[in-house]
């Protein structure tokens, strides 16, 4: 049996660093883009923010992996996530998760590659982001409706 305090760190962490993680991916989209495609921020810059944003998500690999694999090798068998409500939303949160490291991936590579003119990055990952802001919040609707206790 694990220990409580373990539980309480490992889903502590989790929430915490999922919360930062996808508030970080909406505001780069609804705050940075916006900025850069009006030219208030240069490229440089916008490709700075952009490769602070890939290394938060590289990280949240490590911490995903870690707080979510604990989660649910202590909480789930291998037929509760196929077989209920509730492993189907930990099975999408996996699928989004993914969906989303890819596209936070790509937007920032496109970005990179746009070279130094602020709009010009910005109009090329844009679709990217946009993509990136839909499942980020898909992902924060699929949390909530885990932690309501409900399944649908």
């Amino acid at each position: 049996m694990v220990p409580f305090a373990v539980d309480v760190l490992m889903w502590s962490l989790h929430t915490a660093f999922a919360g930062a993680w996808t508030g970080s991916i909406l505001f780069f989209f609804a705050a940075v883009l916006p900025a850069a495609s009006s030219g208030v921020i240069d490229g440089p810059t916008l490709s700075a923010i952009a490769t602070k944003l890939r290394w938060l998500t590289r990280a949240g690999a490590v911490v995903f992996v870690a707080t979510g694999g604990h989660m649910a090798g202590t909480r789930y068998t291998f037929d509760s996530l196929l077989g209920t409500g509730r492993g189907h939303l930990v099975l999408t949160m996996i699928v989004l998760w993914f969906v989303l490291t890819a596209l936070v991936e790509i937007g920032g590579s496109r970005i990179d590659d746009a070279g130094s003119s602020g709009p010009a990055a910005a109009a090329a990952a844009r679709p990217a982001f946009i993509a990136a802001g839909i499942v980020a919040v898909g992902l924060l609707i699929d949390a909530g409706i885990l932690a309501s206790g409900r399944v649908i």
